[in-house]
C-alpha cells in the first residue's frame, strides 16, 4: 500500500513537471504581470513598458549567449566586466581615439569575443572548472575597466551611435530588435544545426558525446565566444543608452543574466532548455524589477527577491530530474 501511494505521488509529480516544461513559465510570467499591474496601475502605461523591454533587452542579448554555456553545464560570472571593459572601449573610441563609428562597435565586439575565447580555452585546455576561470575574469576586466578610463566616465557619443541602444524603429526600440533577432537566429542554431545537436548532446552526457567523436572542447570554446560577443554586444547597447562608458556597468548582471537562463527552464546541469524559455525568463527578472520600482521597494530587498527566484527555479530543477528519474 504505501508502494502505491508512492508511486500515485510520483505520477502527479511527473504531470506536473510535464506541465510546468510546457506552459508553467509562460503561466507565472502571465500571473506576475497582471499581479504588478493591479498594485500599481502606472505599471501598464505604455511607456513604462516600453522601459521595461528596453531595460531586458541589455540583459536578454547575454542571457541568449548564457544559455549555449549552461546548456554544455558551464556558467560564465564575468559577464559583467565584459560589459563595462567593452563599453569604455567604445566610448574611448567615440570620444578619445579619433570618433571612427566602424571602429567604436568592431573593436568591442571583436574584444568581447575575445575574452570569450580565453574564458572557454583557460576553462577546457587548463581543465579548470569555468566558475573558477570566469571569476578571476570578472575581476581582471572589472580593473582593466578602471585603468582604460583612468577611473572617469567617458561621455559625449555621436547621433549614430546612440542609435544603438536609444534608436527606435518605427514604434518598436533598437535594442528591443536586437534581442528578438538574437533569439529567434539562436533557436534556430539549436534546433536546426548540427552545431545546436552537439550543444545538447555534450550536456548531457559529455563522454558519450566524446567516445562518439564530437569535438567537445572546440564546441565548448565556441560556445564562451559566443557569449563574449553578445556580452560585447550588450555593453555597446548601455553604452550608447546612457551616452556614456560607465566605470560600475554590468555589476550584477551576472545573477540577472543567469537567472533569465534558469528561470528559463535551462537546466544548470546541461543539456536540457532553449532560449525561448530564457526569453520568458528574462521578460519575468525585467518585469519583477520594474515593478518592485513602482512598488518604491528597497534595492537590497529586490536583490533577495531575485536570490529566491534563482535558488527555486533551481530546485525546481533538481526535483524534476529526480522524479523523471523515478
Amino acid at each position: 500500500m504505501p508502494a502505491l501511494v508512492e508511486e500515485k505521488g510520483t505520477q502527479i509529480f511527473q504531470k506536473f513537471f510535464v506541465f510546468w516544461d510546457r506552459v508553467g513559465i509562460l503561466l507565472a510570467f502571465l500571473v506576475v504581470f497582471a499581479m504588478f499591474g493591479a498594485l500599481t496601475p502606472v505599471f501598464f502605461h505604455p511607456l513604462n513598458i516600453l522601459n521595461v523591454i528596453r531595460q531586458v533587452s541589455i540583459i536578454g542579448v547575454i542571457a541568449v549567449g548564457m544559455t549555449f554555456v549552461i546548456l554544455l553545464g558551464g556558467i560564465d560570472l564575468s559577464v559583467g566586466s565584459i560589459v563595462a571593459f567593452t563599453g569604455i572601449i567604445a566610448a574611448g573610441f567615440q570620444v578619445k581615439w579619433g570618433g571612427s563609428l566602424f571602429l567604436s562597435i568592431v573593436v568591442p565586439l571583436l574584444i568581447g569575443g575575445g575574452i570569450g575565447f580565453l574564458n572557454g580555452f583557460i576553462s577546457t585546455k587548463g581543465k579548470l572548472h569555468p566558475f573558477i576561470v570566469t571569476l578571476g575574469m570578472m575581476s581582471i576586466f572589472r580593473g582593466a575597466t578602471l585603468l582604460v578610463a583612468q577611473g572617469k566616465p567617458i561621455s559625449g557619443m555621436s547621433p549614430a551611435f546612440r542609435f544603438i541602444g536609444a534608436g527606435m524603429v518605427g514604434p518598436i526600440p533598437f535594442p528591443v530588435i536586437l534581442f528578438l533577432g538574437c533569439v529567434v537566429i539562436a533557436g534556430i542554431v539549436l534546433k536546426r544545426t548540427v552545431f545546436g545537436r552537439y550543444i545538447y548532446a555534450i550536456g548531457g552526457n559529455e563522454e558519450a558525446a566524446l567516445l562518439s567523436g564530437i569535438m567537445v572542447e572546440r564546441y565548448k570554446i565556441s560556445a564562451f565566444t559566443l557569449l563574449g560577443f553578445l556580452s560585447g554586444l550588450s555593453g555597446l547597447i548601455l553604452t550608447s543608452r546612457l551616452n556614456s562608458g560607465e566605470l560600475v556597468a554590468g555589476q550584477g548582471y551576472e545573477l540577472d543574466v543567469i537567472a533569465s537562463v534558469v528561470i528559463g527552464g535551462t537546466s544548470l546541469m546541461g543539456g536540457e532548455g532553449g532560449v525561448y524559455g530564457t526569453l520568458i525568463g528574462a521578460l519575468l527578472i525585467g518585469v519583477v524589477s520594474n515593478g518592485l520600482n513602482l512598488l518604491g521597494v528597497q534595492p537590497y530587498w529586490q536583490m533577495i527577491v531575485k536570490g529566491v527566484i534563482v535558488i527555486f527555479a533551481v530546485l525546481l530543477d533538481r526535483l524534476k530530474r529526480r522524479f523523471r528519474t523515478a
